[in-house]
């Protein structure tokens, strides 16, 4: 299991398309992803509970893989969440 905190940049923070971007990268991979918020965890690979979280720019989240490609899947959602600009 491998866990890592992330602290959202930019402006629109992990709504509409950059959460789309996220649940889509999430799925492509066989772990279990979850994201939490405060005290509040969700599953990373659905999209409505993503959008729940509520997690606005400047809000930091927590990524917890869990599962036999979890070191991947950590690096390339932390990549994508740096690579999102709007």
């Amino acid at each position: 299991m491998l866990v890592e905190k992330f602290v959202i940049q930019n402006k629109t923070g992990l709504h509409a398309r950059p959460a789309s971007l996220f649940v889509k990268k999430a799925s492509s991979f066989k772990c279990s992803i979850k994201i939490k918020k405060d005290e509040t965890e969700v599953d990373a690979k659905s999209m409505l509970s993503v959008l729940t979280l509520g997690a606005g720019q400047g809000t930091t989240i927590t990524i917890t893989t869990d599962g036999e490609d979890e070191k991947e899947a950590m690096q390339e959602l932390l990549n994508l969440l740096q690579e999102i600009k709007e």
